[in-house]
């Protein structure tokens, strides 16, 4: 709760920067002082307010707040991304406009000589004499219109195609990754690979299962829940979650925590997914005995966990891979794309990966490569291959733009 507090916190202080600049070029440089002004402003304080108050309002259960908090949120990101776009251009046209201006005035004309009145004293200069250079503000008022005319449109209408592919249902993509060590009995061993459910305040019982039967399509030899299954606790989606019982694979289903499962009562949702039937690889690993090879199917914890004991413990990579034959392949089921550079000095074959969202709204995705090093698809770290899905839902806003949900069929491969 403390992380999430400090967040909220973050966020808080975050969007209040945020509003304070969009107040700036979308009501003060829009509007002239009186009752509009007061309206914008009024409206940027409570669009301000919204957007912690959501995040904190969902968690306490108040879930009517999530559509328009989480929706705001989305629109915000992208009427900042193109309103800072605009600002080079808007500057370039302010100073043209200012130049064309001070071009049009007259040329100051030498000056006459004052008519001395009967009274011995001179007439006071021309009005037109005195008059201070006039740069024109209601043009200027007309571009700044322009501008956020333009920036609302556009996020706006990046915001309902982003909600369009975050609600439909998740691409099915296929990757052939070939392992060295891998059998040749083993070749074509398939993994069908999802994270990032995201049960929550958006996202119910509908979601989960219309994800169980894409996997089951898939006729996979194992199913691998990368973490990030929910937010919120097990008396809130437990039922949401009950489809996954119906996950079909050969040799079973398996799953490992994600950092919102620490954020949503870890210990219970350990022994509810176990309840429905899979297998919660805790800083552990198994064998896979399948057409006549092996290899080790492992998982570690989220690093949320350090410092937890039991259930809510974190990563030990040294439990899950050391003293193992080295000889066998092994695939390490791992949250966060990070993990990889502990789970490399165990010379781990390949990691299976979610927690990014593929940087789930462009371009966020710019900002998670500062965290992760591996955003989407198939990389490599310290000479262990790294997969990362996009994940099959979403978190906050119901936005995905340039990352769609998705589901992964992984292919092993034999050299």
């Amino acid at each position: 709760m403390l992380a999430v507090l400090g967040f909220v916190g973050t966020l808080a202080l975050v969007t209040g920067l945020i509003h304070l600049y969009l107040w700036k070029r979308l009501v003060r440089d829009t509007t002239r002082p009186g009752r509009w002004r007061r309206i914008g402003t009024v409206t940027v304080l409570v669009l301000a307010v919204l957007v912690p108050v959501t995040m904190v309002g969902t968690q306490a259960g108040l879930y009517w707040l999530a559509w328009p908090g989480y929706l705001w949120l989305a629109v915000m990101f992208y009427l900042l991304v193109v309103l800072v776009a605009l600002e080079v251009p808007m500057l370039v046209a302010r100073l043209v406009l200012r130049r064309r201006v001070v071009a049009a005035e007259p040329t100051a004309a030498a000056p006459e000589p004052a008519l001395v009145g009967a009274a011995g004293t001179a007439d006071p200069p021309a009005a037109d004499a005195v008059r201070q250079p006039d740069h024109d503000p209601s043009r200027r008022l007309l571009l700044a219109r322009g501008a956020a005319i333009f920036a609302g449109l556009t996020a706006t209408g990046v915001t309902g195609y982003g909600i369009r592919t975050a609600l439909g249902p998740p691409q099915l993509d296929r990757v052939q990754i070939p392992l060295a060590k891998l059998p040749r009995s083993m070749d074509g061993l398939r993994i069908a690979t999802v994270s990032d459910i995201h049960l929550g305040p958006l996202r119910g019982r509908a979601h989960t299962e219309r994800i169980v039967a894409a996997i089951n399509r898939l006729d996979a030899d194992l199913v691998a829940v990368v973490g990030d299954l929910v937010d919120g606790s097990v008396a809130e989606l437990g039922e949401a979650a009950a489809p996954l019982r119906d996950l079909r694979s050969r040799f079973g289903s398996f799953f490992v925590t994600g950092n919102h499962e620490y954020y949503s009562g870890v210990e219970e949702w350990v022994q509810e997914v176990d309840r429905l039937g899979l297998r919660v690889l805790q800083n552990e690993r198994l064998e896979i005995a399948a057409r006549g090879g092996v290899l080790d199917l492992a998982g570690v914890n989220d690093p949320s966990g350090e410092g937890g004991t039991g259930l809510a413990a974190g990563p030990d990579y040294a439990a899950a891979l050391g003293d193992r034959d080295t000889s066998r392949p092994v695939v390490l089921l791992a949250h966060q794309p990070v993990a990889a550079l502990e789970a490399s000095k165990f010379d781990v074959d390949l990691q299976l990966s979610g927690h990014t969202h593929g940087g789930q709204i462009v371009p966020f995705n710019l900002a998670v490569r500062l965290e992760q090093p591996v955003v989407s698809g198939l990389g490599e770290v310290d000479g262990t291959k790294v997969y990362v899905t996009n994940g099959a839902g979403f978190w906050g806003p119901p936005v995905r733009v340039g990352a769609e949900p998705q589901i992964t069929l992984v292919e092993l491969r034999s050299r």
